[in-house]
């Protein structure tokens, strides 16, 4: 007995996204996060335990949710022309609201140094705060960070231009630039002479490059992925958005640093 089968035929090019719970479990974990990161501040028992739960679960939804991705659009040839249009206009708006989120942190810096209340002694940098000074450890991040910059571009015109090799070793010179970049941040918090508690200028200080710091990590981890897919074949010259993003989320932290290093570290500190 033969058994007929009805097949049905997509009418447009678009994806419709199979159920995930991706979407929730990084809600939940970006709350723990940010309510953990609060209690832990305030000296609150188990904030600590808290943050680093939620930090452990969004690096999960980071790992989970790439790979989903990265198996609709290598594997299952969901990516068409007219997704990848979507997606870059997602990644735009993305960057946006990013940019947004550091305004609200320069904002915070230049309403208090432009005009210092009596509180912190009139002047800027306050009174007995000792700034770092901006032609060590924070000119040779720019310098790297730049560095990492060309390079990620050179990455970039080697994958149009079917240059695998040239690609795959200068994205590894990108992370390797990344890498250095966190670990001398480490090294200048590690030795600061002030703390965030210490008035306005240590909050704005480490909430600015704290958290642009916490950017950095998580291009890292975007240019790690992309070096290993790149390793795996996952890139031709006309399908590469996954390294796109990765390269355009790159040069907006490169963008963010170098506005921090002029205000807060050159204007800021002098």
């Amino acid at each position: 007995m033969l058994e007929l089968t009805k097949k049905t035929t997509q009418k447009h090019p678009f994806h419709i996204v199979d159920p995930s719970p991706w979407p929730l479990v990084a809600a939940f974990s970006a709350m723990g996060l940010t309510t953990g990161g609060v209690l832990y501040m305030h000296n609150y028992s188990g904030g600590g335990s808290l943050l680093l739960l939620g930090f452990l679960f969004l690096l999960l939804v980071m790992f989970g949710w790439w790979r989903d991705v990265i198996r609709e659009a290598t594997f299952e040839g969901h990516h068409t022309k007219a997704v990848q249009t979507g997606l870059r206009m997602g990644v735009i708006l993305f960057i946006v609201s990013e940019v947004m989120f550091f305004v609200a942190f320069f904002w915070a810096f230049f309403h208090s140094s432009l005009a210092p209340v009596p509180e912190i002694g009139g002047v800027w940098p306050p009174k007995a705060i000792e700034v770092m000074s901006p032609w060590g450890i924070p000119f040779l991040n720019t310098v790297i960070l730049l560095t990492s910059g060309a390079t990620v571009t050179w990455a970039h015109e080697a994958i149009i231009h079917n240059r695998r090799e040239d690609a795959i070793s200068s994205l590894i010179y990108t992370v390797l630039y990344a890498i250095y970049f966190t670990s001398f941040q480490v090294y200048e918090y590690l030795h600061a002479g002030f703390a965030m508690s210490d008035g306005i200028y240590g909050t704005v200080f480490y909430m600015a490059t704290g958290f642009h710091g916490f950017h950095v990590f998580i291009g890292t981890c975007f240019l790690t992925v992309c070096l290993i897919r790149l390793y795996k074949y996952h890139f031709t010259r006309e399908h590469h958005f996954g390294f796109e993003a990765a390269a355009w989320y790159w040069h907006f932290v490169d963008v963010v640093w170098l506005f921090l290093f002029v205000s807060i570290y050159w204007w800021g500190g002098s």
